[in-house]
């Protein structure tokens, strides 16, 4: 049997970029588990809140930092075939808890921000040819579901060559078994692209 041998990779390979993955005004708001359209894991609030700090570090070394957005038309025209599993209508774009956590992140007005229309951040979206312009190798990402949106958006930079790296304590996913199962699924596909927060926050001072 051949031995592979693979190449250590540091947390941050060449440039890096931070993606904000669906950390909206819905995430902070008093909705009881039972009402909302789309099921949380225990301290999800609080995991999508630690977000404002690696926003914080990236912008003090100089990384660009995208918000990405989940909407669909309230027609439902373009919601496609999301509520045909466990999730109910969302994110509809005349609903105000729809809108960017702007306030508990501090996002700024000439932030980059992308609208998609289904789980992929890449699929239907620009954020390929802002990545490109913005000559990014390594996403970080954070944001929820873990299983859903941040999974799905991993295996598309995964499958585009990208370096993926999860800041573990920054995301939440539906339950804890589902969140857990795609830690493991991601790690699979990287070794080393499930990281905490410290050490996420070490390699971005090593950035600057």
């Amino acid at each position: 049997m051949t031995e592979t041998r693979k190449r250590k990779r540091d947390l941050i390979e060449g440039r890096a970029a931070l993606i904000v993955i669906d950390i909206q005004c819905s995430t902070f708001a008093a909705i009881p588990d039972e009402k909302r359209s789309i099921a949380h894991m225990p301290d999800f609030a609080v995991r999508m809140a630690r977000t404002k700090g690696v926003i914080d570090r990236a912008r003090e070394v100089g990384i660009p930092v995208i918000f990405i957005q989940e909407f669909h038309r309230a027609d439902l025209v373009d919601m496609g075939r999301e509520t045909d599993g466990d999730e109910d209508v969302h994110c509809l774009d005349n609903n105000p808890l729809t809108d960017l956590a702007v306030e508990q992140l501090g996002i700024l007005p000439n932030d980059y921000m992308i609208q998609k229309r289904r789980y992929f951040a890449f699929y239907g979206t620009d954020l390929e040819i802002l990545l490109k312009g913005l000559k990014a190798e390594t996403l970080i990402l954070t944001g929820g579901l873990t299983d859903v949106c941040v999974h799905y958006t991993f295996v598309d930079g995964h499958q585009g060559d990208y370096f993926c790296r999860v800041v573990e304590d920054c995301v939440a996913g539906s339950s804890l078994a589902a969140h857990q199962a795609s830690l493991n699924a991601m790690e699979y596909l990287q070794h080393g692209a499930i990281r905490s927060i410290d050490a996420v926050l070490a390699a971005m001072d090593a950035q600057a």
